[in-house]
């Protein structure tokens, strides 16, 4: 199982992704360009993040994995909520991400 701390350096190695608690200490909220790409719940274990997503691969990642789930608190047709427990392996949350990043960060 992947750590929070594994979790977060990945997220962060992302250009310019910065660390933020605009909802208080609960949610770990990452950003680029002060727009949100990622969020962890803090004190979670297995690992739960909400990242952005093109709506079509929303769709599919939820039908095929259990582990993943429209945003908790988020547009539900932008955003999932992925446990990070190994049914979706480490690699493809790591391509979750960076595809969250690029739809935000406007990367083409």
């Amino acid at each position: 199982m992947v750590s929070h701390k594994e979790v977060e350096t990945y997220v962060l190695s992302m250009p310019n992704a910065k660390l933020d608690y605009p909802f208080g200490e609960g949610v770990a909220v990452y950003k680029v360009n002060e727009k949100m790409f990622a969020l962890i719940q803090e004190g979670k274990e297995p690992v739960r993040i909400s990242l952005k997503c093109d709506p079509k691969l929303s769709e599919v990642l939820r039908e095929r994995y259990e582990s993943v789930s429209p945003g908790y608190h988020l547009n539900k047709k932008h955003w999932n909520t992925i446990i990070v427990s190994g049914q979706l392996p480490w690699e493809e949350v790591q391509d979750l991400i960076r595809h969250s990043y690029d739809l935000v960060a406007g990367i083409k």
